[in-house]
Order: C-alpha cells, then structure tokens, then sequence
C-alpha cells in the first residue's frame, strides 16, 4: 500500500497525479469477496498437534508459514532440514519448528472439544463451534456432515496483533 502511494508521488503532472491516485482510493475500497490468495500463495497452515518427525513438511514456528522445509533427520534436539528451493540443508531446534500442511496435502479431519454451547431444554436444535483455517474447516464440515449443515456463520475474531 504505501510502495503505491510512493510510486504515485513520483508522477510529475499533479492532475494526472491526482486522477490515477483518486482511482487507487476507489479500488482500495472494493471489497473482495469468496477466496483471494493475493499474499498467501501458497496457502499453509500449520499443524501445531503434529510433532515434527522425519520426513515431515514444516516451518520456522514465528517465521512465514509458506517459507517451508523438509526434515531430513532429528539427532538430539535438532532437526535437519532441507529448505523447498534449496539442496543446502540447515539445521533448527525441534521446538523452533511447527509441522505445516501446505494447501492440497492431506489433512485428516478431526473436530478437539473446545468447550459447549447450551442450548434451549426443550430445543433440538445444536451447534457446533469451529475454530480453523476457512478451507480446512470447509472440507471439515463436508467430511463429517456431508447434507446436514442448514448454515454457517463465519466469525472474525481478532487478537489485537494486527
């Protein structure tokens, strides 16, 4: 975003400046909507209930997941490991590393108990709370309950990190 506003600066005519910035607000306001992979190609997630063993695909635990390696072997605490565009291999603490998955590798679905929903005594009505990346827990929902979903209700739920 700023490299834009850097790069629109530099135009020389101020009213073609102002047009092609005006038109850069405008696209900036467009929302997109359904799947966008505009910074996150390829799509990984990480896997923090595996345990990283050889022959796994993983990442640096608070590096870019997509920045991804491949264990060759584990001696003492530290895991050797062969980087996706690489033939140098390198080497990382276990507990440095989260086993990833990236987007189209088997991931076995399974739903962890997080806590409950209560609902209406009389109700039959249940719920069940997903938390997970929106593919993985798309193909969750078709896997365990496949025609008996009536809708779902997509929550952003922020950390204040960002």
């Amino acid at each position: 975003m700023a490299e834009l506003h850097e790069l629109i600066e530099k135009i020389e005519n101020p009213e073609l400046r102002a047009q092609i910035a005006e038109a850069a607000k405008r696209a900036l306001k467009h929302k997109q909507f359904g799947l966008v992979f505009e910074e996150h190609l390829p799509e990984c997630t990480p896997l923090y209930d595996i345990p990283v063993r050889k022959g796994l695909k993983v990442s640096v635990r608070n590096g870019k997941a997509n920045e991804t390696y491949t264990v060759l072997k584990i001696e003492n605490g530290m895991a050797t490991c062969l980087p996706k565009n690489s033939k140098e291999a390198i080497q990382f603490a276990v507990t440095d590393l989260v086993t990833t998955a990236e987007l189209g590798d088997p991931i076995y679905p399974c739903l962890q108990p997080l806590g409950e929903v209560c609902n209406a005594a009389d109700s039959e009505l249940w719920h069940t709370l997903i938390e997970a990346d929106n593919y993985h827990a798309l193909q969750l929902l078709e896997y365990l309950y496949a025609g008996k979903v009536d809708c779902i209700q997509h929550t952003v739920c922020s950390t204040g990190s960002e």
